[in-house]
This record gives C-alpha cells, sequence and structure tokens, in this order.
C-alpha cells in the first residue's frame, strides 16, 4: 500500500487544528515540522479537491502553502523514523524507540518500534490517556485497547498490573506493530492483539478498563458496545477527539448509563474518563 505526504507550510499557531480537520478527513499520521505540517493518508483514501476546499477554509485567516506526494511504505517508515521523538508523561512514563537510549529516571520505560502503524500520531491523546491511566485501577484487571496502533496504552496497563489485555486494530500493520512491541515489553500469552473491531470481540467478554484512543465520529458509534463489554464500576477513557467535541462525547456516554468521572484537555485536545454505574 502506498502512502501520500502531504506538506504544509503555515503558522504554528494553526498546527493543531489543521491536524484535527486532516484526521476528519482520513489522514492517519502527523509529524510537526520547522515549516508546518507533513501528514500522511493512504494514497486510495487521498481526495486533491478535499484537501485544497480544506486549505481554502483556513486561507482568508493565515498563509498556507502546500505540496504532496506519494511514498512507498519503506520511505514513510524511514521519515517517521528520522521525526519520531519519545512522548513523555511528566516523570511517570517514557515511550521510546529501540534507538533511543534508556532514560532511568523516568518510572516506566516503554519501548516502540515507530511504524506507519502509529496511527494518528496525535502525541496530545496519546499523553493525556497515559496521563490519566496513571491514576486509574489497573492491578489485576482485564483491559481492552480499542484501535490500539502500537499497542502502547495497553503495555503501559500491563505496567501498571493489568492481568489481561486485549488489543485490535483495522490496519494489519498496527496489529503486527503491536505484536512486536508486546514482545519487546516482555508480555506474553496475557496480552492479545487480533485485526478487526468491536464487533468481532465476543459478547461475553467483560472488562474491567477500556481504553479508547481513536476519533470522535467511532466513539459516538461505538461507545454503547464498550458499555456491553465494561463490568459495573468499570472505567473507560475516551480520547482522540477535539476539546469542541467534548460535549458530544459526554452526552453519549450519559445516555449509556456511563458517570463521568473527570476531563482533561492538552493543547484543545480532550480526553473523557466515565465510570459504568455499579
Amino acid at each position: 500500500m502506498n502512502y501520500v505526504e502531504v506538506q504544509l507550510e503555515l503558522d504554528s499557531d494553526f498546527t493543531e487544528i489543521l491536524m484535527a480537520e486532516l484526521a476528519e478527513a482520513g489522514f492517519e499520521s502527523f509529524v510537526e515540522t520547522d515549516e508546518g505540517l507533513s501528514a500522511y493518508i493512504p494514497e486510495e483514501d487521498f481526495n486533491e479537491t478535499v484537501l485544497q476546499e480544506l486549505i481554502a477554509k483556513y486561507s482568508e485567516t493565515t498563509a498556507i502553502a502546500s505540496s504532496w506526494k506519494s511514498l512507498e511504505r519503506k520511505n514513510w517508515n524511514e521519515e517517521w523514523e528520522r521525526s519520531y521523538e519519545p512522548i513523555e508523561v511528566g516523570k511517570e512514563i517514557r515511550v521510546r524507540a529501540t534507538f533511543h537510549e534508556p532514560d532511568p529516571s523516568f518510572t516506566f520505560d516503554l519501548l516502540i518500534q515507530p511504524k506507519m502503524s502509529f496511527g494518528t500520531g496525535h502525541h496530545e491523546t496519546t499523553w493525556l490517556v497515559m496521563n490519566e491511566q496513571l491514576n486509574l485501577p489497573h492491578k489485576g484487571l482485564s483491559i481492552m485497547d480499542v484501535g490500539c496502533g502500537t499497542g502502547i496504552l495497553a503495555i503501559l496497563a500491563s505496567k501498571l498490573g493489568a492481568e489481561s489485555l486485549l488489543g485490535f486494530d483495522i490496519d494489519e500493520w498496527a496489529v503486527e506493530n503491536t505484536a512486536e512491541n508486546f514482545a519487546m515489553n516482555g508480555l506474553g500469552e496475557e496480552a492479545e492483539v487480533f485485526k478487526g473491531t468491536i464487533n468481532e470481540v465476543p459478547a461475553d467478554k467483560q472488562f474491567g478498563g477500556i481504553l479508547a484512543n481513536i476519533n470522535r465520529n467511532i466513539l459516538l458509534d461505538e461507545i454503547p458496545k464498550y458499555v456491553s463489554h465494561l463490568l459495573p464500576g468499570g472505567w473507560l477513557v475516551t480520547s482522540g477527539f477535539y476539546e469542541m467535541d467534548q460535549a458530544d462525547i459526554e452526552n453519549c456516554g450519559a445516555e449509556n448509563g456511563l458517570a463521568k468521572l473527570r476531563s482533561n484537555t492538552r493543547n484543545q485536545w480532550a480526553t473523557v474518563i466515565f465510570e459504568k454505574n455499579k
């Protein structure tokens, strides 16, 4: 599968909102550059007209220059590896690639092999979810990671004491990458990953915690399904959406019997944490 790389030159104040807009248009990964932003989308999903309409929408308020080119998988991965930097959550968590040296000052050292399956690449939402995981019970629980990407959230859940893990993604490369990352972090038979959606999870499978860092539309469609797999008193972390969409997510949770525990935002991205009524 080939990918298209779109390069945008724009003011840094508009980077986050363009990332959100592009994510809604199907772009999967982003790399912030000195000039602005590089965005990646499967070639079969790329629509130049949609891109130009989006640029026109903001061109009246800021100058935007754009260009795009097709990339083969190998070249995309090389580009990603060159730009990948560790993710740090306070002084507790550090997510690093194998080519970064470990830093013993962090409590949790998580390894990933950065590949195309990194998912959206929204470090803000990854940071938000991991930050919340530090304050949620994991010990002895079964945890589900929806749209697992690299599997990093499930890996952190394991380090926080989760008893078993189930992750899934619709991207075959994401599933392969998650399995690879599980192994690199010492996870064994307690951690399972498969290619598919929530619809393939057995109806009787129950979890004490669910991690869903995806996007607004999928969350609104699937929250009722997550609730059906959540044990009474279990928690659900939702993220991957812009803070202007937070009210919609909260309303959907309330309509499906979830109580909001708290929420958080970071650079206009949001996360909402729910609990299922006991």
